[in-house]
């Protein structure tokens, strides 16, 4: 089974995306994926799933929600990156900086994204994120 989080559920709708945590497409999951267990899905939610090629990409053959973050609820958190930041501009830092793992910086481009461009689809995430990954790479900001 695969890990990732969901970026983005419409209840109305009944469907949403879910962003690996390994990277690569988002993944389509539909409302009926979850049974009954649907009306606790929301965006930042950890799920394990099972993915098989749909007709129009990827899509969620099974789903389990990963019981940790379902009992926390939606994710409120200021994004690590912002916290970062903020220590910077305060001077409680040790002048040193922070060089991430390509998948934790992923995820930070992620977050950052769907709070300040919540209009971007899947597919334009992972293309933002991928050419981001590829230009910190280039300067060394993540590990190699």
């Amino acid at each position: 089974m695969a890990d990732g989080k969901v970026l983005r559920f419409d209840e109305v709708r009944g469907y949403g995306f879910i962003a690996p945590f390994g990277g690569g497409e988002d993944v389509f999951v539909h409302a009926n994926d979850f049974g009954e267990k649907r009306h606790l899905v929301h965006p930042g939610m950890r799920v394990e799933y099972e993915v098989e090629a749909g007709d129009r990409g990827l899509k969620v053959s099974t789903v389990r929600i990963v019981e940790d973050a379902a009992a926390a609820g939606p994710e409120t958190s200021v994004p690590a990156a912002q916290e970062r930041l903020r220590t910077a501009a305060t001077g409680d830092d040790d002048g040193m900086c922070d060089v991430l793992a390509p998948r934790e910086f992923t995820a930070e481009v992620t977050e950052t994204l769907l709070q300040y461009v919540p209009s971007l689809t899947g597919a334009q995430i992972v293309q933002v994120r991928q050419r981001i990954v590829d230009l910190a790479r280039s300067h060394g900001w993540i590990e190699a």
